[in-house]
């Protein structure tokens, strides 16, 4: 099943996003060659590609897992929520209507 991940940064995180940034892709990076990633990225906190040093206010993962406890446990060996960089985490089924 599809599991919506959507995570709030902690302020003042920057840093430790940027730290953290290559174990986290590469981890999606896995997701992807499997074949269970639909799509990921983070939420600029202006409306701009590269928002500079305003940031990120948080991301959002789509991926397939075999339950909600797969999610949760990706989750929570994901760099960005060990480094603390996450404030806050939910986690919800998804149903992918468009595009088929």
């Amino acid at each position: 099943m599809l599991f919506a991940i959507m995570a709030e940064d902690r302020p003042g995180t920057l840093a430790l996003r940027l730290d953290n940034r290559p174990a986290h892709l590469a981890r999606l990076r896995s997701l992807q060659e499997a074949g269970r990633l639909i799509l990921a990225g983070p939420f600029p906190a202006a409306e701009s590609e590269d928002p500079g040093d305003l940031g990120f206010k948080g991301s959002l993962i789509v991926a397939e897992f075999d339950s909600l406890g797969e999610a949760e446990a990706f989750l929570a060996a994901d760099p960005y929520q060990q480094a603390g960089v996450f404030a806050e985490v939910r986690i919800y089924p998804f149903k992918k209507v468009l595009p088929p």
